[in-house]
């Protein structure tokens, strides 16, 4: 009898290290490279060419936006709507600004959404951003085409910081209320079991509250407009729980500001840092990480 206990204890002990080594996530990354939309210095935004070539520079973390189609999938998109300083017609002419509305991504279906061209007009903000035909993609299709590049190119697997663009007054005219917004993320973020690697970011801290509470596995980051003048025990407060990262425009992060994160063991990670300077000297400071549109300056 005994040896038959011990026999079990052993599969036991077996089956469940087995099973943590699978589940195990990978470790959060000691400073956390992040490119912005991908790069969108370098690269159309929030394409799938954006987050290949931040691979390529060697980002540890993929940040981008996520808004949901009309046929409820999941499209990675800065703006709700096609925004006419990145967009070129089926036809091959530019989008104007008179017709921004009347291409809603809520409104539209995936099929048609692709259609549209973000790539391939010249962008003046970013004059360094190489042009080429690009759509808004899918997050699941964006997915996929990270792990095969990465196990095609045998590179370490990234994290993918993902931001739910919602706001309160805009609840089904630009996007789902939060619960089905989350909802629709998660069952994306579940089905590429991607779970461990994923950061749920937001300045509408009701999608954030969902996360924690229906997905409490779920890494969180609480963003902070730089006009946001409230201290930061007033910003956790309203939260009402404590995010993983806290994430700033970077023009906020003082000394006093890190140190009251770190005690908390929150980390900080600022955005958008497009110089050197900056990037050196928060690193110096002691950031956790940095969001750029330029991923190649981290090198």
């Amino acid at each position: 009898m005994k040896q038959i206990l011990l026999a079990s204890l052993f599969l036991f002990s077996c089956t469940t290290s087995k099973k943590m080594a699978n589940s195990s996530s990978i470790a959060f990354p000691l400073f956390d490279k992040e490119g912005h939309r991908g790069c969108r210095g370098l690269m159309p935004e929030n394409t799938i060419p954006a987050m290949l070539k931040a691979l390529e520079l060697g980002v540890t973390t993929l940040e981008m936006d996520a808004h949901i189609t009309k046929d409820n999938l999941v499209v990675i998109s800065h703006d709700a709507y096609f925004n006419r300083d990145i967009t070129t017609k089926p036809d091959g002419s530019y989008l104007e600004a008179s017709e921004e509305k009347n291409y809603m991504l809520y409104k539209m279906d995936y099929a048609d959404i692709k259609k549209m061209d973000v790539g391939l007009k010249p962008y003046s903000r970013f004059p360094s951003q190489q042009k080429l035909a690009a759509h808004k993609p899918l997050l699941s299709d964006l997915i996929d085409s990270v792990e095969s590049y990465c196990k095609e190119h045998k590179r370490q697997l990234p994290f993918y910081n993902i931001e739910t663009k919602s706001l309160a007054n805009t609840d089904n005219i630009y996007h789902p209320v939060p619960e089905e917004f989350v909802r629709l993320l998660m069952n994306v973020i579940e089905t590429k079991r991607i779970s461990d690697r994923v950061i749920i970011q937001s300045f509408d801290i009701r999608t954030l509250q969902i996360v924690h509470q229906k997905y409490p596995s779920i890494k969180t980051s609480l963003l902070i407009e730089g006009f946001d003048k409230r201290i930061l025990d007033a910003q956790l407060k309203a939260l009402g729980f404590i995010p993983t990262i806290y994430s700033p425009e970077y023009s906020l992060v003082n000394e006093l500001l890190l140190k009251d994160c770190h005690q908390q063991n929150i980390k900080v990670i600022p955005w958008t840092v497009n110089d050197k300077e900056n990037i050196e000297r928060l690193k110096k400071m002691g950031v956790d990480g940095i969001i750029s549109d330029y991923p190649n300056l981290f090198e």
